[in-house]
């Protein structure tokens, strides 16, 4: 898949004709695979290249009071750039929602965007809104010259797959159902650094992580979790918080990893979400936090399992 930072529609240089997907993505979700899938077809059928034209960031950006969680992402950008290339996306334009570019109506954006990306068909859901006047898809069939095609809302447990929906679940903690809205494993990238070194102490030795993206974490917890150590991929149990037992009042990331006895300080390592299995708890002592632990484990190897 081919990457494209542009400015505006005067650094498109395209000859080849497209079927061109429209919308954020962020979460690149059920729902959005839907319209890739549609998409795909089309491209088939014609023989066209797919293409998508997003942004790096929220639009919300460009108009809300600003707060840190606007810049949070559900996929830090290497994995999103996957998925678009695995859901069949040939070339992947990103351009900067600034108020420059939110003052483009919706003629101009088709005369010139749409015109410059070669689109000879269109693939929108069904709430997709475009130019500064916010129109739908309707008026893009109206004033486009080619297909378009609009995808029907896809939805989880009679209710709609957003990505507003993945971030509450996420922010809930629920990360198993996260992953059925997703269609795959959330997750959290870090840095292994040097922590207190209690873990080891009492039998369960943890890798500490600095996460290095801007991405959301789940609600404090410890859960079931796979860890991407290089090429290998190994069970575990993983705890969010600030390890109260202790008096701990820094939020900690540590992943407990199974059957692993590597020193790999400094190593970025992946965190895939798979399950909760208890809240966070303040212990008595040192044996009742032993005892849990081990029941932690136990629940966690046993995951996923018939």
């Amino acid at each position: 898949m081919n990457i494209f930072r542009i400015r505006s529609h005067r650094d498109i240089c395209r000859k080849e004709p497209s079927v061109l997907v429209l919308g954020y993505f962020d979460a690149l979700h059920k729902g959005h695979r839907k319209l890739f899938e549609e998409a795909k077809i089309l491209a088939d059928k014609e023989n066209l290249k797919i293409v998508v034209l997003t942004f790096p960031e929220s639009p919300q950006l460009a108009f809300s009071r600003f707060s840190p969680e606007l810049l949070n992402h559900i996929n830090y950008p290497e994995k999103r750039y996957a998925k678009f290339a695995e859901y069949g996306v040939d070339d992947l334009y990103l351009i900067d929602f600034t108020s420059a570019f939110a003052k483009t109506s919706s003629d101009d954006f088709i005369d010139g965007y749409i015109q410059a990306l070669k689109a000879k068909a269109i693939v929108v859901g069904f709430d997709y809104k475009f130019g500064h006047n916010k129109t739908d898809s309707d008026y893009l069939k109206r004033n486009f010259s080619g297909q378009v095609v609009t995808v029907a809302e896809v939805q989880h447990k009679q209710e709609k797959i957003s990505s507003t929906r993945v971030c509450q679940l996420i922010d809930q903690g629920d990360v198993a159902q996260v992953n059925q809205l997703l269609g795959y494993e959330f997750s959290t990238r870090g840095i292994v650094v040097h922590g207190d070194a209690r873990g080891r102490t009492i039998g369960f030795p943890t890798a500490n992580l600095a996460p290095i993206d801007r991405t959301y974490l789940p609600a404090d917890g410890v859960y079931v979790t796979d860890v991407l150590v290089g090429e290998k991929r190994y069970r575990s149990m993983t705890s969010v918080g600030k390890n109260i037992t202790f008096g701990g009042t820094e939020l900690r990331l540590e992943a407990n990893i199974f059957d692993f006895d590597g020193n790999i300080y400094g190593e970025t390592i992946e965190i895939l979400w798979l399950d909760k299995i208890r809240e966070m708890v303040k212990f008595n002592g040192i044996d009742d936090l032993v005892n849990q632990l081990k029941m932690d484990k136990e629940f966690a190897l046993n995951w996923g399992k018939a």
